[in-house]
């Protein structure tokens, strides 16, 4: 009776095994990446923000999608320091991360288009950008 016991309850082990064994590692659909958006405040951030988004990228592998970052706010007016910003924009190509200037700050702030470095964009409104990318399935963190 010992026996039959042990045998069921090993085979029954195994057969659970198995089962978690053929289980689908990856949470995302096929051909799904992971995508991720930031809005900082200060542009000293960018550099670990960039890092962060460098071990994503290991970490996620072949489902790690799309980074963007968002400058917002008073630092905005940093942006207008080439020399400044070139260190962070050519990191940020280095991982193939996206830094946006928010439109509204820019506006606020007197900010003109052709004061940024010539490799970042403008989105219109950076809080509005975020919801947007949210609802496409970004991962968002605001800093």
């Amino acid at each position: 009776m010992k026996h039959l016991i042990l045998i069921t309850f090993a085979f029954f082990s195994f057969l659970g095994t198995q089962n978690l064994l053929a289980q689908k590692t990856s949470h995302l659909p096929h051909n799904e990446k992971e995508n991720y958006v930031v809005l900082t405040r200060k542009v000293p951030q960018l550099k670990p923000i960039i890092y962060a988004a460098k071990d994503l990228a290991t970490q996620d592998g072949n489902t790690f999608g799309e980074f963007h970052v968002v400058i917002c706010g008073k630092t905005i007016l940093e942006t207008k320091d080439h020399e400044q910003m070139k260190s962070y924009l050519d990191l940020a190509k280095n991982y193939n991360v996206k830094i946006f200037a928010c439109g509204f700050s820019m506006k606020k702030f007197g900010v003109k288009a052709s004061e940024l470095p010539q490799e970042m964009e403008i989105v219109e409104n950076g809080i509005l950008y975020n919801f947007q990318l949210q609802k496409k399935g970004f991962k968002s963190i605001t800093l």
